[in-house]
């Protein structure tokens, strides 16, 4: 006991003799008439002095009277600490931590969210993908309104999504210009309004529909420029309401059925601004041709009407060069009644640039050569007349013309066979749907 008395005792002596050698050496280095508190922190001692203050602080004064120890000079010289506060009245002892409330980066910046007005957050979400901009409208009412605006709704590309029902009618009730959903399972789309919708360009080819849920999308549209319905059951109704698109330029009906001679003949005496028109391998008559070859407008450039074999003749054929003389393309391929005789009226049409002849057996491979007469001709094409074989010999003969380049038509189609880019007609559609691959869309 007297033994850990005496050891802190003589601790105690040490540091008090360490202390006054530190003030006695302060003594003989300062001047003797300025007293130890006033002592200031100068520029030139900021170097290698652990007793220089901050500039930026105020001048502290070190009260020598008590005791210190070097420890407590490095803790002066060290960045300020949160200093406890008091707390409430009648609680003079007890002592918390204040924590500086931290600035919030929309108050420094003086913006924030709710301020931005509706065109500048319009601008933002424009260039949010189809997915991001759905969730984006779940924030609050404002951001709903403004997600569902017309202008980021102009275009839509739904390929990929397997299954539509209350979402396409929600998306063409947007005001949505430009829609491309081929190969699609289509419900019911709920329209909220009997307002038409504002669609002009639409691809539903392939999609597998109810007629009746087709008469109520076709029966909503006035506007329509481009309408593809290929492979899909039609009926009456349905021609009559595209004969109100009065606009419409180019209409692909390949391989569709379910319509008389009469609303078709009625659909093209309405539509005649068509320009491009693709009717082949439909469920098709005598009649269905006969009433094409009649009504067709002249304004038609392109036509595809192939794969009619006995139900075209040779009168369809000279009807239909007669009817449109701008004829560019014309596909009259599976037309086995169409002979060596329609070569006469084919090569007054000046305009001509691209037919299509293939399997039409009544053609023999030797006239071919005739072709030499049209000048004017840049491709023809004759699968299933001649072989691979007496191909370069014909080409030989032809030098002005590409012989069987494009097996496939593409005319008034969406996107053609040979091109792998998500265009509509030629156009981009902005929102484009993106499956999640581990999702049961594909």
């Amino acid at each position: 006991m007297q033994r850990s008395v005496l050891s802190s005792r003589s601790e105690r002596f040490t540091a008090e003799t360490h202390i006054k050698q530190f003030k006695h050496g302060l003594e003989s280095e300062m001047a003797v008439d300025r007293p130890l508190q006033e002592l200031p922190c100068l520029n030139e001692n900021l170097e290698g002095s652990l007793l220089c203050m901050s500039q930026t602080k105020k001048k502290q004064r070190l009260r020598y009277g008590e005791e210190n120890t070097p420890h407590e000079f490095i803790q002066h010289l060290s960045p300020p600490r949160k200093q406890p506060r008091l707390c409430g009245k009648g609680k003079e002892n007890a002592f918390v931590l204040a924590r500086r409330p931290r600035k919030s980066r929309e108050s420094t910046a003086g913006l924030s969210w709710d301020s931005l007005p509706d065109e500048l957050l319009l601008g933002i979400l424009s260039r949010l993908s189809l997915q991001d901009l759905l969730r984006t409208s779940r924030v609050c009412k404002r951001w709903h309104r403004v997600a569902f605006d017309e202008f980021l709704w102009r275009s839509v590309d739904l390929v990929g999504k397997a299954q539509l029902d209350a979402e396409l009618g929600q998306v063409l009730s947007a005001g949505v210009l430009r829609l491309r959903c081929p190969h699609v399972c289509i419900g019911q789309p709920s329209f909220k309004n009997t307002e038409p919708l504002r669609v002009n360009h639409m691809d539903l080819s392939g999609c597998t529909v109810q007629t009746s849920v087709l008469e109520d999308i076709l029966s909503r549209c006035r506007r329509l420029q481009n309408l593809s319905l290929e492979g899909l059951e039609l009926s009456d109704k349905i021609l009559q309401y595209l004969a109100q698109n009065t606009e419409l330029i180019r209409l692909n009906l390949c391989g569709s059925a379910g319509f008389s001679p009469d609303s078709l003949a009625e659909m093209l005496q309405s539509c005649t601004q068509l320009q491009e028109l693709n009717v082949s391998w439909c469920d098709f008559s005598s009649e269905h041709v006969q009433a094409i070859s009649n009504n067709i407008s002249p304004n038609v450039t392109q036509l595809n009407i192939s794969g009619y074999r006995q139900k075209m003749t040779m009168d369809d054929a000279k009807n239909l060069v007669e009817r449109c003389p701008n004829l560019s393309v014309l596909d009259l391929s599976d037309s086995v009644l169409v002979t060596t005789d329609s070569f006469v009226f084919l090569q007054q049409m000046s305009s001509l640039r691209h037919l299509a002849l293939s399997r039409c057996y009544q053609i023999h491979p030797a006239a071919l050569i005739d072709f030499e007469k049209f000048t004017q001709l840049k491709t023809l094409e004759v699968f299933g007349l001649i072989q691979d074989s007496y191909l370069p010999i014909l080409s030989k003969k032809l030098p002005h013309i590409q012989i069987n380049t494009q097996p496939f038509s593409s005319v008034a189609r969406p996107t053609s066979a040979g091109r792998k880019d998500r265009t509509l007609w030629g156009m981009h559609c902005r929102l484009a749907y993106k499956p999640n691959p581990h999702s049961h869309d594909s």
